[in-house]
């Protein structure tokens, strides 16, 4: 007998689901919970990333593999790599050309998992997908709405920002109300082997190596000067794609030797003189007010439509993962870029980030960075 909690999502009983499996516990926990519920469950493993020796891509299939034959359910594989190093992959070394901070599983969601991933499983026949994301999907008035799970620790609704509400109809989240502590405690106790298998983390096809040295098979090393905001010269870089803004580590200009003996941090890459810019301590200059964001992509329709000819709006924003939802006040300056203006000035922004909107518990979408007002 399976041991499980009660979820409160409908259930399409006798319908074909097909889950996105990637191997690990997540996506596993949502195949049982489906299957309990009366659900026809298949899985469709992705190989994303031609395995190099650092993605774990073969060891991930032999995972899924062995659940699947425990489970009893059919796994399909296919091949994505192509497709996610032209949408995904490409677009990541575009952003780091250009000395941005880009968030590929931000892209991946987009083209990959809802799109020609759910294009290929309903190929397969499915007549819903499911996954393993810590989201919540909600109907409100004929209107799909994604919103922040029951575990707001694992909450992944900042990187499904940019999937358009139509790409996730017929789609199941069986996670939304567990805590990954639960989903743990269900893989065990219904006897999975990879109810203590890790949580992947970072990028895939990074794997387990330094980023630096990651770039440097893309990117050939290029030395430049680094200097404090009245141009003395503290150091020399391998190159500003090596680095990223609020950086601490891996600067090699320690504390002790220079100024006050507090750490140094990057506040600037000036891309045209290949200049690398520093501040010691907690700076003011790491700090900014407003942020100008472009390629805005709203999940349902762009709220400033609800609000009349008013072109400003109050909710909330992250620009970043795992941070607490941030004040603010959007305005509107054209169909796809808005002005942010937080309420606390903001520490350490990155242009490429991704700033991700959000009405209390609702995600309304997000864009990427574009300008940095201090």
């Amino acid at each position: 007998n399976l041991l499980l909690f009660d979820i409160n999502m409908i259930i399409p009983v006798n319908k074909k689901v097909i889950v996105g499996f990637s191997g690990g516990v997540d996506s596993a926990v949502s195949m049982l919970l489906l299957k309990d519920q009366g659900a026809d469950v298949e899985a469709l493993h992705m190989t994303n990333w031609d395995d190099d020796g650092y993605c774990d891509a073969a060891k991930d299939l032999q995972d899924a593999t062995k659940v699947c034959n425990q489970l009893s359910i059919p796994l399909h594989h296919v091949n994505f790599a192509k497709e996610y190093k032209e949408n995904v992959f490409q677009y990541f070394l575009d952003e780091h050309k250009l000395g941005r901070t880009p968030n590929p599983d931000i892209i991946c969601n987009r083209e990959i998992k809802f799109g020609v991933f759910k294009k290929y499983a309903e190929r397969l026949g499915a007549e819903y997908i499911a996954t393993g994301h810590y989201a919540k999907l909600r109907e409100n008035n004929k209107v799909l709405e994604l919103t922040k799970p029951r575990d707001k620790k694992k909450d992944q609704t900042y990187f499904l920002h940019a999937v358009k509400s139509k790409n996730f109809e017929n789609t199941l989240f069986p996670l939304e109300d567990l805590t990954k502590n639960e989903v743990r405690s269900i893989a065990k106790e219904n006897g999975l082997f990879n109810h203590k298998k890790k949580d992947s983390t970072g990028i895939c096809f990074i794997g387990e190596r330094p980023f630096r040295e990651f770039l440097k098979n893309y990117f050939p090393v290029n030395p430049g000067p680094i200097v404090d905001l009245e141009k003395n010269v503290m150091g020399t870089h391998e190159g500003l794609v090596f680095h990223t803004i609020g950086q601490r580590h891996g600067l090699k200009i320690g504390g002790k030797k220079y100024g006050s003996g507090k750490p140094w941090y990057v506040v600037e890459k000036k891309m045209d003189e290949n200049t690398l810019v520093v501040v010691q301590g907690d700076h003011q200059n790491l700090y900014c007010n407003k942020i100008i964001v472009s390629n805005v992509s709203w999940i349902n329709s762009s709220p400033f439509c609800e609000i009349g000819t008013k072109d400003t709006l109050k909710c909330s924003v992250k620009i970043r993962y795992r941070q607490a939802d941030q004040a603010c006040i959007l305005k509107k300056l054209n169909k796809e870029n808005l002005q942010i203006q937080f309420d606390q000035p903001q520490r350490a922004v990155a242009l490429g980030q991704s700033a991700v909107l959000y009405d209390n518990d609702k995600c309304l979408g997000g864009g990427f960075i574009e300008e940095i007002i201090k």
